[in-house]
């Protein structure tokens, strides 16, 4: 299969693509708003990119935010260095990023995978998180403190598949491996559409793009039981609360709804916090109910300018 040429994948629309440099590599981003308004970070999961917000870019821009969505390390335009798909290093990727574009801090969104690294730059880079949206992303620790419901079969078969060496990479670029994340960790028959299960394995034949975006997912897992995940655990545990939106899809097939909900006492989260349960979302709620995502991030947004200038 003939490989993805990356530029093919700054797709136009009511933006504009830009390439910076952060922590040692060239991030792409699709920018939109005005310069000197506050800056708004979009995070997208596996298997997505930075298309994953198009619906929400234009909105958000029209609310009076500078709204950018970036490419993770790894994924689309971005680079994709043999190593550094860790949540902490792809937190301190956001971090330089925010500071590349000259903003001295962010309110940072992300979905899926997205919103770990989101909950990690929170933790991580303090002084440039203003406030955090995550859809279909639990807090970490929560996440793993209590017993909540497992993936469905389907999805823990996909997840486990990912977890093998060089079959995965093979079976993203070749096989259905984005069409059977997007069905069985989407939780949404028939969502995302056609045209972005296009898109989504499109970016996936980008040369080294399924396996940076693997990575990312071995880590969550594989780093579980480790001194690495241990160290991770311990600064989200230790992190200053912010402002937070947690937005999840009742069908969410990878993350089940009941992983939604914040430990009674959590110290994670500061005002305002709200968490809002998605009767038709599953997993991809960029993709699956864009217009609510865009319209619930506008009115939390609103009431984050009241009480942090």
């Amino acid at each position: 299969m003939t490989p993805v040429d990356s530029a093919t994948l700054l797709l136009e629309g009511p933006w504009q693509h830009r390439f910076v440099t952060a922590n040692g590599a060239r991030f792409h981003v699709a920018l939109a708003g005005d310069q000197d308004a506050p800056l708004v970070l979009l995070l997208h999961g596996v298997p997505q990119l930075w298309w994953a917000w198009r619906h929400q870019l234009p909105l958000l821009a029209a609310a009076g935010y500078r709204v950018a969505a970036m490419d993770l390390r790894g994924t689309g335009g971005s680079d994709k260095p043999p190593q550094g798909y860790d949540v902490p290093t792809l937190a301190a990727d956001v971090a330089g990023v925010v500071r590349s574009l000259g903003a001295g801090s962010a309110v940072v969104v992300g979905t899926g995978t997205g919103g770990d690294v989101a909950w990690a730059t929170a933790a991580y880079h303090p002084q440039v998180v203003r406030a955090l949206g995550v859809l279909g992303a639990p807090h970490p620790v929560d996440a793993l403190a209590v017993p909540r419901t497992p993936p469905g079969p389907a999805a823990s078969t996909v997840l486990a598949f990912a977890q093998l060496p060089s079959l995965p990479e093979r079976e993203m670029v070749r096989g259905d491996l984005v069409d059977r994340m997007l069905t069985h960790w989407g939780g949404v028959p028939g969502q995302p559409g056609a045209d972005a299960v296009a898109t989504y394995r499109r970016a996936a034949r980008v040369p080294f793009a399924a396996h940076s975006q693997l990575e990312q997912v071995r880590w969550l897992v594989r780093s579980t039981p480790r001194p690495d995940g241990r160290r991770y655990r311990a600064v989200l545990r230790a992190a200053r609360p912010v402002p937070v939106l947690q937005v999840h899809g009742l069908r969410d097939g990878l993350r089940p709804a009941s992983t939604a909900a914040l430990r009674p006492g959590t110290t994670h989260v500061a005002r305002p916090y709200r968490l809002e349960l998605l009767r038709d979302g599953g997993h991809y709620l960029t993709d699956q109910v864009p217009g609510l995502v865009g319209e619930l991030l506008v009115d939390w947004l609103a009431e984050v300018d009241a009480v942090s200038p």
